[in-house]
């Protein structure tokens, strides 16, 4: 007799193209996190989970990676808050390193454009299948080609 000990939720893979945005040249929006929504891996991410972190580790101290390679910062985040929907991240990249200068071609020609956070759980629930994150120490956010969490996207980003 077969027994299924657990089972996962399928991958979605959703384009939205960024907009153009009143931001300057390197900069770029989106959001790192949803509340409420399942990621592939079987978390999902409560209100209020990032607020101790955010108040610890202020927007500039919380790294920007590309594809979560700690030897790749990109730029500097300049504003990480918590809103109705998620986690909402403003940062600019800094264009005297060659591969924020091909992150931000990238982006603008919608061929890279997902965001993912590098953290550590805090406090956690288990809720069936998934697991309900309601603290997350936040330690980096990186701009990735496929984000495990279908969403969280950028959603803006500055023109010439």
């Amino acid at each position: 007799m077969t027994q299924i000990l657990s089972t996962r939720r399928g991958l979605t893979r959703r384009d939205t193209p960024a907009r153009l945005a009143n931001l300057a040249d390197n900069e770029f929006s989106g959001y790192a996190s949803l509340f409420g929504v399942p990621d592939g891996a079987g978390d999902i991410v409560e209100r209020g989970a990032f607020a101790a972190s955010l108040r610890r580790r202020p927007a500039g101290e919380v790294r920007m990676l590309y594809q979560h390679s700690a030897l790749e910062p990109i730029g500097v985040w300049s504003e990480i808050k918590e809103d109705a929907r998620g986690l909402f991240v403003r940062g600019r990249l800094v264009l005297d390193v060659v591969r924020a200068r091909e992150v931000r071609a990238l982006i603008r020609d919608g061929a890279l454009n997902g965001l993912s956070i590098g953290f550590r759980t805090r406090r956690a629930r288990k809720d069936g299948a998934w697991r309900r994150l309601s603290e997350i120490e936040l330690w980096e956010i990186s701009v990735v080609t496929f984000p495990l969490l279908a969403g969280s996207l950028v959603t803006a980003v500055g023109g010439d």
